[in-house]
């Protein structure tokens, strides 16, 4: 199968799978299940097979530095959410934005893994603090309401397509900046605006908690990835970031339980 025909049939099969599950059970679910590297992730193994393991190894720590920018995108959500879903997502894209732009301008340096080491703390203490900081809503998300009939299909264009335009540029504007447009939170926003628009900002910021709850597996995989893919191959740094992603994944399930009633 080529490169092409996995980025049409995987991506909006993942995308269609993910909105399911969090459908059947909660928006915190639906932001945890988004967390995982489900669109990034089949963009770096793209990029492997296209441009080689070294320009994904980048990609992969320009990717993990983006967790720090969705830290920033959900923040800006939350705290804004009062005043509109409009107005929490334009301020959240901003905040992303501002954050990716600093984050791209650091001196990370090219000679994995030594800069992931220094990078993977910073974005655990990003995400721990993001959860901290994010507002807890004292008011419960409103009964969920039907979606409409193209939902699914949107969604799963949407997801292809964003794929398919990263992959077609990620020669010209670089590595790692491929690596940090590719984490930009386009799922959890639409899934956010949405209900926050049809159940009120609790909805929302349940969501996007359950989003930062699932970053830490994202982590953990690409702070995997970023270090064996250089030096094992594609196959065994891809099968043991998938590894530790599932774990760190397992294992957040209890913190997700607890986030439950916020949601």
């Amino acid at each position: 199968m080529t490169t092409l025909a996995l980025k049409l049939v995987l991506t909006p099969s993942v995308m269609v799978g993910a909105t399911l599950a969090g459908r059947r059970w909660g928006g915190a679910v639906s932001g945890w299940l988004i967390g995982l590297p489900l669109t990034s992730g089949p963009l770096a193994f793209y990029l492997a097979l296209d441009h080689g393991r070294r320009f994904a190894a980048r990609t992969a720590a320009g990717s993990l530095s983006g967790a720090i920018a969705e830290v920033a995108f959900c923040l800006g959500y939350g705290l804004t959410a009062r005043h509109g879903w409009r107005v929490a997502l334009a301020t959240a894209s901003a905040a992303f934005a501002a954050a990716a732009a600093a984050l791209q301008a650091l001196p990370l340096g090219t000679d994995l893994p030594v800069p992931l080491l220094p990078l993977l703390a910073a974005v655990i203490l990003a995400l721990a603090g993001g959860l901290r900081l994010l507002p807890r809503p004292v008011e419960r998300a409103a009964v969920a309401v039907r979606p409409p009939r193209w939902d699914l299909a949107a969604r799963a264009v949407a997801a292809t397509c964003a794929v398919l335009a990263l992959a077609a540029v990620a020669a010209t504007i670089g590595a790692r900046l491929t690596g940090l447009l590719a984490v930009y939170p386009l799922y959890s926003a639409v899934l956010a605006a949405f209900a926050h628009r049809l159940q009120g900002p609790a909805a929302a910021i349940g969501l996007l908690r359950g989003l930062l709850v699932g970053l830490f597996s994202f982590t953990a995989f690409y702070g995997v990835l970023g270090s064996l893919l250089v030096r094992t191959g594609t196959g065994p740094a891809f099968g043991s970031a998938i590894a530790a992603a599932l774990v760190v994944q397992a294992g957040s399930l209890r913190s997700l339980r607890r986030l439950a009633p916020a949601a």
